[in-house]
Order: structure tokens, then C-alpha cells, then sequence
């Protein structure tokens, strides 16, 4: 890969290297689980609350286990120019990253086995600097795992509940270099952007990719796979790491 050595980035971050990652576990005292993930200048705080029951659109069978599902929101200054809240629901983009927050977190859980409990994953992003709906999957797993324990710990969910672990992260193409973890002004600029939400397994979960300008090929593709695995494979490790 030698345009990578070429290509400048902020920091001086080869296009292989993610961002400085860290997690703040229990970073909110109240909830059953809490983190502030820290990629670089994006920062989200993921607090997971557990409550008793699950919703009533659920089957009979679905309701001997639980529920999780995520939401998502960027606080008024997050970004260089302050946005409006919104006060009647998520919409759009918000809408379409908290399903995906919840579908990948939901991919990390027995169900069946987490009692009749119903998990939110909060993620707010604080600031944002690109990668916010990858880091809230990666820090949302987090929150989810320290809630789980807790019910866990108490009898209230089985051990068994906990498959695999889950982490997401953003590649790029930049004039055909692949660029891993992008920066906000990276993911304004590349040819092609994409989030892969993954699990410890090394399978996929969910891939959003899209070309800006000329379509990429399959093994332009597979070569943001596999950026996008190691990086991922980094970030399980930093998971476990906070966890323990």
C-alpha cells in the first residue's frame, strides 16, 4: 500500500491507524451501565438503563425474554455551529442511526436469556468530529455489557446471555488509498465511505457504504473489509481491556 505513506493526515495517522480510543467507565453514577468513548475529538456518552417488562407489541414467546433497542442524539453545540434540538421525535438520519445502534447491540445478546427486562442504550453525542454512530455502537456495547453484568450479578439474567462482542468502525477510499477511521474533514473529502459494525467472531453484522463520486470495485471493497476488520479487531481489544 504504498500511496498510504503518501497520503497526509491530521496527526500524522497512517491510513491503518485508528484514532486515539478511549473508554471512561461509569462516567454517569446513576445508570445501570455508563461510558464516555473517546475516538479521537468525537466524544459520546453511552449510558444504558434497564427497566422491568418489555413493550407490548411483543409476542407471547418474544415476552419470556427482553428487549433492547437504542437512541441517539448530538447536543445542540457538538459540532462548529450549534443545532436545533429536536423536540418531536427522532427523524431522518437520527432515526435511521438509532435502529442501526439497536440492531447491532441486539446482535450482541440472547434475548431469550436477559429476563423479562427492556435495555435502552442512550448514546449523546457531546462532539463531533466523524465516526459518531460507529462510536456509539462501540461504546453502546460497553454500557450494554456493564448493565448485563448487573443483572447478571443479581440472578436476574442468565450468564449464557452474552454471545459475541460488537464494535463499528468507518473506512474510506481516497483517490483508491483506503483510509481507516475517518475524521470528519476524511469523510467529506473521500471517494467512498463506509461503516462496518462487526463482532468477535470477525462477522458482519451491518455494512453502509456508498460511492461519493465513480463506483468502486470488489476488491476496492475487500480491501476496505479487511482494513475495517483490523480496526475493529483493535477495538474489541480496547473493549475487553475497559471491561476487566
Amino acid at each position: 500500500m504504498t500511496a498510504s505513506s503518501q497520503f497526509s493526515r491530521a496527526h500524522g495517522r497512517s491510513s491503518t491507524q485508528l484514532r486515539p480510543v478511549t473508554f471512561d467507565i461509569g462516567f454517569i453514577d446513576v445508570a445501570e451501565g455508563s461510558v464516555l468513548i473517546s475516538a479521537g475529538n468525537t466524544r459520546v456518552l453511552c449510558n444504558a438503563s434497564v427497566e422491568e417488562g418489555v413493550p407490548r407489541w411483543m409476542s407471547k414467546e418474544e415476552k419470556a425474554g427482553g428487549w433492547i433497542t437504542g437512541e441517539y442524539s448530538m447536543l445542540p453545540r457538538s459540532t462548529e455551529t450549534r443545532n436545533r434540538r429536536e423536540r418531536s421525535g427522532a427523524r431522518g438520519r437520527t432515526q435511521e442511526i438509532q435502529r442501526l445502534i439497536g440492531r447491532a447491540l441486539r446482535a450482541s445478546v440472547d434475548l431469550a436469556k436477559i429476563g423479562e427486562h427492556t435495555i435502552t442504550v442512550d448514546c449523546d453525542v457531546l462532539q463531533a468530529d466523524g465516526g459518531t454512530r460507529t462510536a456509539s455502537i462501540t461504546g453502546g456495547y460497553v454500557a450494554l455489557r456493564l448493565a448485563l453484568q448487573k443483572l447478571i450479578d443479581c440472578g436476574k439474567a442468565q450468564s449464557e446471555c452474552l454471545l459475541s462482542p460488537v464494535a463499528a468502525i468507518s473506512v474510506g477510499l481516497h483517490e483508491s488509498t483506503p483510509l481507516l477511521d475517518l475524521d470528519y474533514l476524511e469523510d467529506v473529502a473521500v471517494d467512498v465511505d463506509a461503516n462496518f459494525v462487526m463482532n468477535g467472531a470477525g462477522n458482519i453484522i451491518e455494512i453502509q457504504g456508498t460511492a461519493e463520486g465513480a463506483p468502486f470495485s470488489p476488491e476496492q471493497f475487500h480491501s476496505l473489509l479487511s482494513l475495517a476488520h483490523g480496526g475493529i479487531e483493535e477495538l474489541l481489544a480496547l473493549q475487553e481491556k475497559a471491561l476487566s
